[in-house]
């Protein structure tokens, strides 16, 4: 489980001359009927592994599509354990790698050893978690076991702090695409090429970017220089759209590599 079911993940990704394609999507939002039917439907549309965030009040690296469908969830009451709950019932025919997106306070609240063995026990494979910095790991390290921290590292990173980051992150890098919270953006830094070229020679885990990534032209333009991507507020909004066909495109963009 956890970090070897990614690990596999990748590994069929690149066996397949692929790159990966990673979809954010806010736990309840729309309710937890539509949770379970979003789950189900990335894994048969090829996920390499699916994001989940966690509702909460204070969301600091999300922008406002993220920030709305968080408090969309939260306005129906759902808590952590329903999540939870419902990637329990999902795991027996859904094997796609599972990783929560989530911040420290909803950890803490909850308990941290009670929060990693729950996670645990109903197969989430890893976190991301964008306001424990490097130097408070130890808060939640003792209680991963076999799940994955995956380092988020930004433009902004000094080489030094790359290199300790990444040495210490497990499942993948996570490479911040722009400055600033996510959303849709027209264009990138016009550093990000060398910098996600760069992260792949550290780094012996894959490098993904993530934010600002909305279009299949975008997906195309990064993957040369990347293993893949994270998308979030553009899959968010085609599924309250309900534009599903548009979304399996964004989704085979990472498709056309091939060695």
């Amino acid at each position: 489980m956890g970090i070897n079911r990614l690990q596999r993940a990748f590994q069929v990704v690149e066996k397949n001359g692929d790159k990966a394609f990673v979809p954010y999507i806010m736990g309840g939002d729309g309710g937890l009927d539509t949770f379970t039917e979003y789950l189900h439907f990335l894994h048969e549309n090829g996920a390499t592994a699916i994001e989940v965030g966690i509702p909460f009040s204070d969301p600091v690296a999300d922008g406002p599509t993220i920030q709305r469908a968080g408090l969309r969830a939260m306005e129906q009451g759902v808590h952590i354990d329903d999540i939870l709950g419902v990637i329990k019932e999902v795991r027996p025919t859904v094997d796609t790698p599972i990783v929560l997106m989530t911040y420290v306070n909803p950890i803490l609240a909850y308990g941290i050893e009670r929060f990693m063995e729950r996670c645990e026990e109903v197969g989430i494979d890893g976190f991301i978690i964008p306001d424990l910095p490097y130097e408070e790991q130890e808060l939640v390290l003792p209680y991963l076991r076999e799940m994955a921290l995956i380092p988020l590292v930004t433009l902004t990173s000094t080489e030094d702090r790359l290199e300790r980051i990444i040495e210490e992150g497990s499942g993948f890098v996570y490479a911040v695409t722009v400055r600033g919270i996510t959303g849709e953006r027209a264009e990138f830094p016009e550093e990000l090429t060398a910098f996600l070229a760069r992260l792949r020679e550290m780094s012996s885990l894959p490098v993904l970017a993530g934010f600002g990534i909305s279009s299949p032209v975008h997906v195309k333009h990064l993957l040369p220089h990347c293993d893949g991507v994270v998308v979030g507020s553009k899959v968010i909004e085609l599924f309250r759209k309900g534009e599903v066909d548009t979304l399996k495109e964004l989704m085979q963009a990472t498709r056309v590599v091939k060695n």
